[in-house]
């Protein structure tokens, strides 16, 4: 499809085929599962929302019956800031590599399709995905992850963020004239970094306005090291509907306390979120710090996490898994296991503009079971994972630990097992 020819492609029109997707899908029980706050429940799946919690045993299936006992139910996490098109890119570096990465349309399509599936393993029913537009590829980039997000149709929820390199002065006239058709081509949300252009207030003003023209939400890389640019992006960001992101704010962790806590009030003042990248940087970031999360959220700033880099050139051994960003969060950040898988799966949903989901009955049936009784030991080792996607399973990761020299392990007696519970055992209360 030539650059200058945008079209509105057939997936941003009501979501017709995700209906059709889950109308005909017949009634789900998951039993025996554990909540958060150690009831244990059966869960009722009809169509794409949560028909019916009750206490394990007491609901009847009118379809499949999937056991999770030794399971924790949980609400599916989000990811709020990838970067799919050069995903899977760190082997094309090094004296052993075939060559640099392909920036062909199809080649970017396979990578962002193989990212998206590695990150719905992990438990990420939507994705949201920074993808450069201008230069050289013109709008070929953004038009092969639209081609992944129709792949993904039924699976996961791809929601690309259309990122131009320049938006200022003469350079930037065509990048301007990009973005709006990328919006007209089905982006849903508009961004870039306004640290790399020679004008940051400039391309923040132009980037806000496209987004306001179009009523999109706004997602901005920047180290937010710069308290005065800062606070300038926030006085002009404010109130703009449907919202705006920045990310990863690493920069705010260098800045002196009393510098970082003004920022923050602003930030709360604006509305703005941030998204912050506990498993390292991304493309665009020249820090590999955490943004304060905890300062930020005690001046109300909202706050959310993503994954970053997935095995690019930023991170080559990133690994986009959103519960590892929870585990990051409780283990160096200082914030307890429910609060750091909350910034990963609630928060990262009302970032993306999404349903907020909770088990019980009418919430939206968007679900990840983690082997494990508690939360805090679901974070330290989940392996094993379901993944529920409007009612019905996308996926499924099975992890199981073996031991050599069984006989001298059996002498040592009470050894806990990984493994399904006794087909014969009632719950455990």
């Amino acid at each position: 499809m030539p650059d200058s020819q945008p079209r509105r492609p057939d997936d941003n029109a009501p979501d017709s085929a995700d209906a059709a997707t889950t109308a005909d899908t017949p009634a789900l029980v998951l039993g025996g599962a554990r909540l958060a706050d150690g009831r244990a429940v059966d869960v009722r799946l009809s169509g794409s929302r949560i028909e019916a919690v009750g206490t394990a045993g007491s609901l009847t299936a009118r379809g499949p019956r999937i056991d999770l006992r030794g399971y924790l139910l949980l609400p599916a996490p989000a990811e709020p800031h990838a970067h799919s098109d050069t995903a899977l890119t760190a082997d094309s570096l090094g004296p052993d590599s075939p060559g640099p990465a392909s920036h062909r349309a199809e080649d970017i399509q396979r990578r962002a399709t193989e990212a998206a599936l590695l990150q719905l393993g992990h438990g990420a029913t939507a994705l949201r995905t920074h993808v450069r537009v201008g230069d050289v590829q013109g709008l070929a980039p953004l038009e092969a992850v639209l081609q992944t997000r129709r792949a993904m149709r039924g699976l996961a929820d791809v929601l690309p963020v259309a990122v131009p390199r320049l938006l200022t002065g003469i350079a930037g006239a065509d990048s301007l004239a990009m973005l709006r058709d990328a919006v007209k081509m089905g982006a849903a949300a508009v961004g870039g970094c306004p640290d790399l252009d020679p004008d940051p207030t400039g391309y923040t003003e132009a980037v806000l306005e496209i987004a306001a023209e179009h009523g999109v939400p706004v997602d901005l890389h920047t180290d937010a090291d710069d308290p005065a640019r800062l606070a300038r992006l926030a006085a002009m960001a404010a109130g703009l509907r449907p919202g705006v992101a920045l990310g990863p704010c690493a920069g705010l962790a260098h800045l002196p306390l009393d510098a970082a806590a003004r920022a923050a009030d602003r930030l709360a003042a604006a509305g703005i979120t941030v998204v912050c990248l506990p498993q390292g940087g991304c493309t665009g970031s020249e820090r590999r710090t955490t943004a304060p999360v905890r300062l930020l959220r005690s001046a109300g700033v909202r706050v959310t996490a993503g994954s970053g880099a997935l095995r690019d050139t930023a991170n080559p051994v990133g690994r986009g898994d959103p519960l590892e960003a929870a585990y990051l969060l409780a283990s160096q950040a200082g914030l307890r296991a429910e609060q750091a898988y909350a910034l990963v799966s609630t928060s990262a949903r009302a970032a993306l503009g999404l349903p907020d989901v909770r088990v019980e009955a009418g919430f939206p049936a968007e679900l990840l079971a983690v082997r494990g009784e508690r939360l805090s030991a679901a974070l330290s080792l989940a392996y094993s994972r379901i993944v529920i996607h409007r009612g019905r399973i996308v996926a499924r990761t099975s992890a199981v630990r073996e031991y050599c020299d069984a006989d001298a392990a059996a002498g040592l007696g009470g050894l806990p097992r990984q493994g399904r519970p006794d087909p014969g055992a009632g719950p455990r209360n």
